[in-house]
């Protein structure tokens, strides 16, 4: 019998938000697959070694994927990676491939279940809380109000036509344009809150865009709302 591949997401950085079921699932798959250079290099790692006590009994696959935006080298890498798990698969081994925050989220996951699941093979999505949830509750904010809209919005591109749209906007992936996006929201008449490392323990809050550094981790986060 093959394996079963599971996108298992373990949450924003608290080890105690994973969910019961993630918890279980990466107790029973023999396999852990990371996207890093290493586990220790992997955050998912650290935050599920907070809650699962086995897990220096897996084996590891290190699937590292390049920071790029170039689709070819992309592509080739999600091919690698969907090998490397098939070949597990093969095995009758399931594999829990960890993933900050929820899998369906701007998740590598995602190109990779594609292929396993094209190629035949079974694979399920075990959801995380989303870290833009996590953050609102940090700040004590709600993210929608009745009729309130909610727009999640990947800031590493860019972001001028979509901060047009009403309601409420998270920015995420803004590390890498951090000083340019402030740029942009200092022009607009709008209230931001940045997270950075939500619940891990070098986590940073900033209640005022002024506050914002021009540089932060990549796991930073920003919560856009129209001033009243």
């Amino acid at each position: 019998m093959k394996g079963r591949l599971f996108g298992v997401g373990v949450g924003p950085g608290d080890p105690e938000l994973m969910t019961y079921k993630a918890v279980r699932t990466i107790e029973k798959c023999p396999v852990i697959a990371v996207p890093a250079k290493g586990r220790e290099h992997a955050v998912s790692y650290r935050i599920a070694a907070g809650m699962v006590d086995n897990m220096e009994e897996k084996e590891y696959l290190d699937l590292d994927t390049p920071m790029t935006k170039d689709r070819q080298i992309l592509n080739q890498n999600y091919e690698k990676a969907a090998k490397r798990i098939i070949e597990e698969l093969e095995k009758g081994k399931d594999v829990a491939y960890l993933t900050l925050g929820d899998p369906t989220i701007y998740s590598t996951y995602m190109y990779i279940q594609r292929i396993i699941k094209e190629k035949g093979y079974e694979a399920s999505i075990i959801n995380g809380i989303p870290s833009f949830c996590a953050a609102a509750s940090k700040l004590n904010e709600s993210l929608a109000d009745r009729a309130d809209e909610l727009h999640v919005i990947p800031s590493s591109y860019d972001i001028r036509n979509a901060l047009r749209y009403p309601g409420t906007k998270v920015l995420m992936k803004s590390a890498s344009r951090l000083a340019e996006v402030r740029e942009i929201l200092e022009e607009k008449n709008v209230d931001v809150k940045m997270i950075e490392n939500c619940g891990m323990a070098d986590e940073q809050i900033y209640e005022r865009l002024e506050d914002i550094p021009e540089h932060a981790s990549y796991y930073s986060l920003l919560i856009v709302k129209e001033s009243v």
